[in-house]
């Protein structure tokens, strides 16, 4: 039995309240994490507003980062004392995690948004043995210990600070690989980035850390644009004032090469495509509510633009992690601009500071270490 003060949630769009419930010992591939530090992300306020169909009560959390505490008597690829990231849940046997892409897993759902095992068996209870919810992006990060899959543990070097380095396994590295992975835009070409959060501002540090040229930032905050331009953006545009497709072709007549839509919202996504080139390439990584459509114009793709989705950056995660590390060691990509920390009993701040745009990547301080 291991007892972990964790953040839940019990009723839609209700508050995180702090309780102590019970957590399972590891089972044979599974990972007991102390977790150091866990980052907020839009994702767990999707869960929280049940857009996403997740049974409630839950334990979110899916930016993890911590220590390892206990392996499973099947598990390799770590050990006790690793300090890890914690990533998102794959079966590591179909046939795209076969072919090195586990971000578009077949049971990626059931890994990561199920609420239990894959058996139906629960990792946390209360006292009184009610269950709830957990194993969210295999992980439920949101306490003071986490119980993972060995295949979403990414170890990292020890010296690096452990605290900021949560973010990397889900929101830094959707934005950061959305770029890196799969648009590859060339180096001295352009990239409008729609949604200055913290995806898109990562995907800006990205694009500037490659050699991308033309970087624009699209939004309707204007502190976000202006520290966007600290960053080193080449342009922003504000969405309230002026017609971001019109302003872009204005920088750029010919359009632009690659567009990245980050908020979700369809007639944004209809923006990124519009503000193409010809040929051009725009990605979607906003989360948008279930059954959200787009309308296009058809003539206007057959001139060669393309559509797509990019689920975590087309990371995998083992691999891009520790290379993201390696850049920001480097000062190409400083990622930790973006982090702003609260404790862990300040979660229902950090929420609402995230929602309302006040700080772009919250982070829980959970334990030190």
């Amino acid at each position: 039995m291991i007892n972990v003060n964790a953040a839940v949630v019990r009723t839609k769009g209700g508050q995180f309240e702090l309780e102590e419930l019970i957590l399972d010992q590891p089972r044979d591939h599974e990972v007991l994490i102390k977790v150091v530090a866990c980052g907020v992300c839009h994702t767990d306020m999707v869960v929280r507003d049940q857009k996403y169909p997740v049974p409630l009560p839950m334990v979110l959390g899916h930016e993890g980062s911590g220590i390892v505490e206990k392996v499973g008597s099947g598990v390799n690829r770590v050990q006790v004392g690793d300090h890890v990231v914690l990533s998102f849940g794959y079966c590591g046997v179909c046939h795209n995690c076969l072919n090195a892409r586990p971000f578009y897993c077949d049971q990626f759902y059931e890994h990561n948004f199920k609420g239990s095992r894959l058996d139906g068996s629960c990792t946390h209870h209360t006292h009184e043995n009610e269950p709830v919810g957990g194993v969210f992006f295999s992980q439920s990060s949101f306490g003071t210990y986490a119980l993972a899959s060995e295949s979403n543990v990414v170890k990292i070097r020890k010296d690096v600070p452990l605290e900021i380095m949560g973010p990397l396994g889900c929101g830094i590295q959707t934005g950061a690989g959305a770029i890196i992975n799969a648009l590859k835009p060339e180096v001295g070409s352009s990239v409008a980035i729609f949604g200055a959060g913290a995806v898109g501002l990562s995907a800006a540090l990205a694009a500037l850390a490659i050699g991308v040229t033309t970087v624009v930032l699209i939004d309707i905050n204007d502190d976000r644009l202006a520290f966007a331009r600290e960053l080193g953006v080449s342009h922003t545009i504000n969405s309230k004032s002026e017609d971001p497709v019109e302003a872009i072709k204005c920088l750029v007549p010919q359009g632009i090469s690659y567009s990245l839509e980050c908020t979700g919202r369809p007639a944004v996504a209809r923006q990124a495509v519009e503000a193409l080139s010809i040929p051009g390439i725009c990605g979607l990584v906003g989360a948008a509510p279930m059954g959200a459509e787009i309308i296009l114009d058809i003539n206007s793709l057959l001139f060669g633009r393309s559509v797509r989705g990019i689920i975590e950056g087309d990371s995998v995660p083992s691999e891009f992690i520790p290379q993201l590390i390696e850049l920001w060691r480097a000062k190409k990509f400083p990622f930790d601009k973006l982090i702003e920390f609260f404790e862990f009993s300040e979660i229902n701040e950090a929420v609402e500071a995230s929602e309302s745009g006040r700080v772009l990547k919250p982070v829980l301080k959970i334990q030190s270490y």
